[in-house]
């Protein structure tokens, strides 16, 4: 078999989704558990003055906070508008508080302990797991938020409300999501591969080195687990191999090293007409982040980070009576469409946060989506973020980042729009551009990109 050298642009940051190899190999419905509106807005309390930082700060601060306060802690959420960080603790003991206060967060006493919300998950995890589901932590309500799809109706409605308020008052908040959760397939450039059943496009996320020093990228697991060989081309010879994928289980990634080891794969995100935002590390997310999401299919948009940590439960590819379960992904309000899953989830001053793995609604009515944490991606694999020959490196251990679905051969498309038209229509987005130039400043004091929700 040949190989060829997958082109600059292309190898930077390639995007697609996942056509279907067939409507119940792709077809993921995927649960989302987005926040309550309005329930975010209560005032800090304590006595110190929080401290000023930007939002590439605050997980530092969060995992100093959680050494520091032990079992009082119980979440963190970062303030855009006050450039704060706000810590929710639950002892009333002032030493605890004045701690907190001392390090820089702006403090709120909870009702809700971190262990008492995390023993929450696992019950519904044991009595609730049902496709279409989700729930996530929200340090901002101090509060499980369980969202379920229009897909949970019935007897399986039932059950979720009752595990709901099985778990205690003031301990969760149940939301019907309109749409249905389905994975995504994209993120800049497309990569291509033929299945059993027609082809499958997916997304590349961004370039890494492999523990080998061969070069490599980071998609999402659902592609990698869907095909062994990939193209940047739909009628291309392969140019890469999956190394390893996960999904379902604990996360959504795959590893998947080029075929050709002197493929130059450099450390960027392809942000459309010719720019690249360059992409300098991973970074671990924080609740009320602003973050940018990229697909061929969309375009740039942005929303924020609501929640950590969650879990999602898909129906099962294999079987139509199962559930395959997703722990460990990233929140956000940020939409996306089909053709958008692998891509990259990123700030603006390049700090790779995610690979897109699904979500619901589209980029017209807004929705949700989940990424897999390049953190955990880069721990797992032994990969470093940065690649080969791109010179800049930047593994796990530095921290405390569409293509059309409709024409993609055989096959139905994954993710199959949800209320939207497959193909979609994008915002128009300009982020940083490479010369330089500024467009507006955003709350961390770094360069603004312009995107659309």
């Amino acid at each position: 078999m040949s190989h060829k050298r997958m082109p600059r642009r292309k190898a930077a940051m390639a995007v697609g989704g996942v056509a279907a190899v067939g409507a119940a190999a792709f077809l993921l419905p995927h649960a989302s558990a987005s926040q309550d509106a309005g329930q975010d807005g209560r005032t800090p309390g304590g006595t110190g003055t929080a401290r000023t930082l930007r939002a590439t700060d605050a997980p530092g601060l969060d995992a100093r906070l959680r050494r520091l306060l032990g079992d009082a802690f119980a979440g963190s959420y970062y303030d855009s508008g006050r450039q704060r960080l706000v810590v929710n603790v639950v002892s009333g003991d002032d030493n605890v508080v004045g701690q907190a206060e001392q390090a820089g967060a702006a403090v709120r006493q909870v009702a809700n302990s971190a262990a008492e919300l995390r023993a929450a998950t696992r019950t519904l995890t044991t009595r609730a797991a049902i496709p279409g589901t989700s729930w996530a932590v929200d340090p901002r309500t101090d509060k499980v938020l369980v969202t379920a799809d229009s897909t949970v109706t019935g007897a399986a409605w039932d059950r979720l409300r009752s595990a709901v308020r099985g778990l205690g008052p003031g301990m969760a908040t149940l939301k019907k999501s309109a749409g249905t959760f389905r994975t995504f397939a994209s993120g800049g450039d497309a990569i291509f591969s033929q299945a059993q059943g027609g082809g499958v496009r997916c997304s590349l996320g961004f370039n890494v080195t492999a523990a080998d020093g061969r070069p490599a990228f980071l998609t999402a697991g659902h592609c990698g687990v869907a095909a062994e060989k990939w193209s940047d081309t739909q009628t291309g010879e392969p140019t890469a191999t999956v190394d390893r994928a996960v999904f379902p289980g604990e996360g959504d990634f795959s590893l998947v090293t080029y075929d050709d080891p002197g493929t130059r794969a450099p450390s960027e995100v392809d942000a459309g007409d010719g720019r690249t935002v360059p992409v300098t590390r991973a970074a671990e997310a924080t609740v009320g982040q602003a973050v940018f999401r990229m697909g061929s299919t969309t375009g740039l948009h942005d929303g924020r980070v609501t929640g950590l940590d969650a879990t999602v439960n898909f129906q099962s590819e294999t079987d139509p009576g199962g559930v395959d379960t997703v722990t460990g992904l990233i929140q956000t309000d940020v939409c996306a469409e089909p053709g958008d899953s692998g891509g990259p989830l990123f700030t603006q001053d390049g700090g790779a946060l995610g690979l897109t793995s699904g979500g619901s609604g589209d980029c017209t009515g807004g929705g949700e989506t989940f990424f897999q944490p390049v953190t955990t991606a880069l721990r797992a694999t032994g990969a470093t973020l940065g690649g080969a020959g791109a010179g800049d490196q930047a593994g796990a251990g530095d921290q405390s980042g569409s293509g059309s679905g409709s024409d993609t051969g055989s096959g139905s498309e994954a993710g199959a729009g949800v209320g939207g038209d497959p193909a979609g229509g994008g915002g128009d987005a300009s982020p940083a551009p490479s010369d330089g130039s500024r467009a507006g400043t955003a709350d961390d004091g770094s360069p603004a990109l312009t995107g659309t929700r």
